[in-house]
């Protein structure tokens, strides 16, 4: 009874795995919509607020996104090798938070173009240091055997702030204004800060795990939630042996003997490079559907924001299909036929509008063939997305099971950066690279070590490597 009188104001529901599941969830929406919102309305606040000439909104346009993916793609390591050693999982995600409350203040701000960037730079870092942190505080809390489910509704509210996003933005300034636009991203963190702030992390060791004699959970509340995001490593672990055998680990168990590892492998190389060319393709949309349909159509922000729906509502519709088809024939097959089919509706998109091809003019039937080949993109999209993720975890846990052990310790943050500086890598690569063919046509392995956060064939230390 006693210990119950000392725990915090609504423990039970505070600690619950419900409570603490739809926090990190609101969390990796609330960044993903962040992203997105931007995108329609960007050219009205270079333009309009910034009294920019517009010949030069397009090449600042790709300006502004690629500081996105750079400064990610800079800051995801780093971030991930603190988020392994620090005592404390709720405050990097309140300081990732406050940091893109801030971001965002300077972004709608818009008193310079410097302060545009900050603002960038701010909301990159919190945003990568929300999903690294999130997912790791997500898999500590749920367990293994409900990450499957987890995982999917997760990036259902991915893809739910990846398209309302856009429509928020877009169909917000038409409608309301630029400012009343900005509070609903803004009324949004204050209300994740303050579900973050009260959520209580469940104890994170599992009974039946062999570090269990030697790490055991703080039994009280405010403890556990100071408690490392990783368990101290055995004596045998630390040596590099196990049961007095010399171990991979030995070699493995620095950073860059772990990427080694991983990109040694066939198949990881092949998962990264559908990840990388997936989040290409999407950001290649971001940065060139707004300025092209204004330009091409004529179309006002509200009209471009609903454009994004026929990208994403087919996945979230197709999404359970697809995942049942991929559970019976692999994702090997689908993600084939999926880019076989993307290569031509992508050309086909570059059609409409063409004075090479007056029958697709804005004035006969450029519009309907632009949304139809957009229809079609996001179907075949649904058999792409996710391919690369669900390849990458397979592949990863054969090199566990197989024999680099090693891999395991490193296995948490290291592959969430992992993930998350691939689709970094992309966008720097489209808004850096493919803004110079913008002429001719004018774009998310976050969530790949979830499963390896616990072991489902536990093995105790006086076990040898396999």
């Amino acid at each position: 009874m006693a210990s119950e009188d000392q725990r915090p104001w609504g423990y039970k529901w505070r600690s619950s795995k419900g409570f603490i599941t739809s926090t990190i969830i609101i969390a990796l929406y609330t960044e993903t919509f962040l992203y997105g919102f931007v995108v329609p309305i960007l050219g009205y606040m270079l333009e309009a607020r910034l009294r920019m000439d517009p010949s030069k909104t397009q090449r600042m346009t790709t300006a502004v996104l690629t500081v996105h993916g750079f400064v990610s793609l800079v800051s995801a390591p780093i971030i991930a090798h603190f988020a392994d050693q620090t005592p404390n999982r709720k405050a990097p995600l309140l300081m990732a938070l406050a940091g893109c409350i801030i971001g965002t203040l300077l972004v709608a701000s818009t008193f310079s173009i410097e302060t545009l960037f900050i603002g960038r730079v701010l909301q990159a870092i919190a945003g990568s240091a929300a999903w690294i942190v999130g997912l790791a505080t997500l898999s500590e809390n749920v367990g293994l055997e409900n990450m499957g489910k987890v995982l999917g509704l997760s990036m259902t509210f991915v893809t739910a702030g990846q398209i309302s996003g856009p429509i928020v933005g877009g169909t917000l300034l038409e409608l309301v204004g630029y400012w009343p636009t900005w509070s609903v991203p803004m009324i949004a963190l204050f209300l994740d800060m303050i579900a973050r702030r009260l959520m209580i992390e469940r104890g994170v060791v599992d009974s039946s795990s062999p570090l269990s004699s030697k790490s055991i959970a703080p039994s009280d509340p405010e403890d556990r939630e100071r408690a490392p995001l990783l368990p101290p490593l055995s004596d045998n672990n630390q040596s590099g042996e196990v049961n007095g055998t010399p171990a991979e680990t030995q070699q493995i168990d620095s950073p860059g003997s772990f990427y080694r590892t991983m990109l040694s492998d066939a198949r990881v190389v092949a998962s990264v490079a559908n990840v990388l060319i997936f989040s290409t393709v999407i950001s290649a949309f971001d940065a060139t559907l707004p300025l092209h349909l204004r330009d091409v159509f004529h179309w006002n922000t509200l009209s471009v924001g609903l454009i994004f729906l026929s990208l994403q509502v087919p996945s979230m519709l197709l999404g359970p299909v697809i995942g049942w088809f991929r559970d019976r024939a692999g994702v090997r097959y689908p993600a084939t036929i999926g880019w076989l089919l993307m290569a031509p509706l992508l050309w086909f998109l570059g059609v409409p509008g063409e004075e090479r091809f007056p029958w697709a003019s804005p004035e006969t039937n450029g519009e309907t063939m632009f949304v139809v080949g957009l229809v079609g993109i996001g179907i075949v999209i649904t058999l792409v997305r996710g391919a690369g993720t669900v390849q990458l975890v397979e592949a990863l846990h054969l090199l566990v099971n197989e024999k680099k052990r090693g891999l395991r310790s490193l296995m948490r943050s290291r592959a969430y950066d992992s993930k998350d500086g691939t689709q970094a890598i992309s966008e720097l690569f489209y808004y850096s690279v493919g803004e110079e063919t913008i002429g001719a046509f004018q774009r998310q392995m976050k969530v790949v070590t979830v499963f390896f956060e616990q072991d489902p064939h536990p093995r105790s230390p006086q076990v040898g490597v396999p």
